[in-house]
């Protein structure tokens, strides 16, 4: 114990001690390791569903040959299965039109690892299977749906106005800080 004390009473010890403690303090910054234990679920019901339990009264008309008008609501214009990345990922991601004309990109069934800076990405790349997928989703042309909400359940991510959802054919769990994707689908028309 007394070459410790020794060692720490010196400025060079007292220096290596300092580096040491912020290193390991920038490390558990940096990769924030509990966060691999720790699983936020969202559940969110698509915008714009309402569930009726009764069908809607109408009064009689004389045009009783008419059929009714299709109900406005959501549309589903492409979805996909996502693959694992980086981390074991698996869900559905469906890109769906509202009733108002906006579009959302929704994750069903999401089940991922939680982790660092993790964002949902609107991709034009393409989905590779095995490492030589993880890294391809910055290549190209992207927009930030924003921080993943959770990574278990379903929830919703509105693209931004102006954005053409048919610029693009896919959908990452893009991990911000690492630059990997922990798992992505191809976006198949519906």
């Amino acid at each position: 114990m007394g070459r410790v004390r020794k060692v720490l009473t010196r400025p060079w010890g007292i220096a290596v001690l300092v580096v040491a403690v912020g290193g390991v303090g920038f490390g558990l910054y940096w990769f924030q390791p509990w966060k691999l234990w720790q699983d936020e679920t969202v559940q969110e019901a698509l915008p714009g569903v309402v569930s009726n339990s009764a069908p809607p009264v109408s009064a009689p008309s004389d045009e009783s040959s008419r059929s009714p008008a299709p109900a406005p609501g959501p549309h589903m214009l492409a979805s996909g299965e996502l693959i694992s990345h980086e981390h074991a990922t698996s869900g559905t991601v469906k890109l769906v039109r509202l009733a108002d004309g906006t579009h959302v990109v929704r994750l069903e069934n999401l089940d991922t690892s939680n982790g660092p800076d993790l964002r949902v990405w609107l991709t034009d790349a393409p989905v590779k299977q095995g490492r030589g997928g993880w890294h391809v989703f910055d290549d190209g042309e992207y927009v930030s749906l924003g921080k993943l909400k959770g990574n278990k359940g379903s929830q919703n991510y509105a693209l931004p106005d102006g954005v053409d959802p048919s610029s693009y054919s896919s959908v990452s769990i893009w991990c911000d800080r690492f630059d990997v994707s922990f798992g992505a689908a191809e976006l198949a028309p519906a």
